[in-house]
């Protein structure tokens, strides 16, 4: 049963990629991967072409989407068929959101805001590269790492002797509130308006 639900899940992908779906495969190339993922009870089996691009336009409307979930998104509004977007919305999607989760991973080592432990975190995740672990990070353990290398900026910004003293009150005040948006804001906005 595994067995079946990966092949089904892999199928439409593998589709996509080949040669013969670039061309215009006929339907009954295209069957045997419907057949198993409607085995598999995908919520998608039973929508219609409307339901459908409103599922695909909820995606589009998500801050989270990335380049290439919006580029296929669009391409399949523009002119793709119902199985299409069935296929995509199973298999198509999440791997397209995989690769700008790495992608999103990548530019945070090129960020020089991030921090040790953003780093050391973001390659963790790139070396085990587990998609679902990427995304529940970027959805929360991002801003965990953040906050803690915001906390080391702000108490070398209080170990330096020639902090001035309305910038100390300012960098204490953020680490009193302790929220990882007050922390951030400070080191932002906060210690520039000082």
């Amino acid at each position: 049963m595994t067995l079946a639900v990966a092949a089904g899940a892999m199928a439409p992908a593998l589709l996509f990629a080949t040669p013969s779906f670039a061309a215009g495969a006929s339907a009954p190339a295209t069957a045997p991967a419907v057949t198993v993922a409607a085995d598999a009870g995908s919520p998608y089996d039973d929508m219609d072409v409307d339901d459908l691009r409103i599922a695909i336009l909820r995606i589009l409307a998500d801050p989270d989407s990335g380049r290439r979930v919006k580029q296929e998104a669009n391409a399949l509004l523009d002119s793709g068929t119902v199985d299409e977007m069935r296929a995509w919305l199973e298999t198509g999607y999440p791997l397209a959101q995989a690769e700008d989760d790495r992608v999103a991973l990548v530019r945070l080592l090129g960020d020089p805001d991030s921090g040790k432990r953003v780093k050391r975190e973001v390659n963790e995740l790139l070396d085990r590269n587990d998609p679902a672990e990427i995304r529940a990070w970027l959805e929360s353990g991002y801003v965990l790492a953040q906050a803690e290398d915001d906390r080391v900026a702000i108490f070398t910004i209080l170990a330096d002797p020639t902090t001035s003293d309305a910038l100390r009150a300012a960098a204490t005040a953020a680490l009193e509130d302790g929220s990882p948006a007050a922390l951030r804001h400070f080191l932002e906005v906060g210690r520039y308006e000082v």
